[in-house]
């Protein structure tokens, strides 16, 4: 598994920098040069980092400003590069950056500020990582059971295909067990889309604390195979959230 990162900026020099530095961290990098080409991809794709050359990209800051309004990635780790003589480091912060860079950026610079970053990287990953996954689902909706066949989860919702349709709003229990674990879940959730073949996604509610943490942990466990030293990096910046 790779993260996925958007690189907002004309500047060759620090393309140059940063396009090796993101790769040797297995974080894969597109490279858009005008702002409103930009704005379009955010809003149609999601990444788990986005770069944005605030003060040399004509554009810029309104793009740092707008990402929060996002629905893709209003939670992207956002990092500001500035040259240093426009935008101030307090103002990047204020428009909603994580990181600052200032210019001109050297390859350690860059190689410390992202080593930095990837355990937010990883954290906001893991939230809406969906596992593909295969296992019974009961549906229990106003006293009947429907059973289903799950394709995949995440820590806030499931995907299930029926063989009886489930309209839109609807809130039934789930009762499952996740493969190779002795979790036994059963949580409230909503119907959020389905479609014409069956396959329909529902969003948790209301999840005992105990059983979002167990949830919690097996995706870490299955993130792990994908990324190693995930866990670690997930729990390093829960702890430097805290703090």
């Amino acid at each position: 598994m790779t993260l996925e990162s958007l690189l907002l900026s004309k500047d060759p020099d620090l393309v140059r920098v940063l396009r090796p530095t993101l790769e040797k961290l297995s974080i894969d990098v597109e490279i858009c040069h005008e702002a409103r080409a930009g704005a379009d991809i955010l809003i149609s794709d999601k990444f788990d980092a986005v770069i944005v050359d605030c003060d040399d990209l004509n554009g810029g800051l309104a793009l740092l400003q707008g990402l929060r309004q996002t629905p893709s990635n209003k939670n992207s780790v956002a990092f500001a590069v500035l040259n240093g003589k426009r935008t101030t480091t307090q103002d990047a912060f204020g428009m909603g950056a994580n990181f600052v860079l200032q210019k001109p950026i050297s390859s350690l610079n860059a190689s410390r500020c992202f080593h930095a970053a990837l355990n937010f990287m990883l954290k906001e990953r893991r939230r809406y990582f969906r596992q593909p996954v295969k296992m019974q689902v009961d549906v229990v909706l106003e006293g009947k059971t429907l059973k289903a066949s799950s394709t995949n989860i995440s820590e806030g919702g499931i995907a299930l295909i029926l063989h009886e349709a489930v309209p839109k709003g609807a809130t039934p229990h789930l009762k499952f067990s996740l493969p190779q674990s002795n979790l036994r879940m059963e949580v409230e959730a909503e119907v959020a889309w389905n479609d014409m073949k069956g396959l329909a996604g529902f969003r948790f509610h209301n999840v005992p604390k105990s059983s979002q943490e167990q949830l919690e942990r097996w995706l870490d466990e299955q993130m792990e195979q994908e990324f190693p030293g995930a866990k670690d990096r997930i729990a390093a910046a829960d702890s430097d959230k805290v703090h």
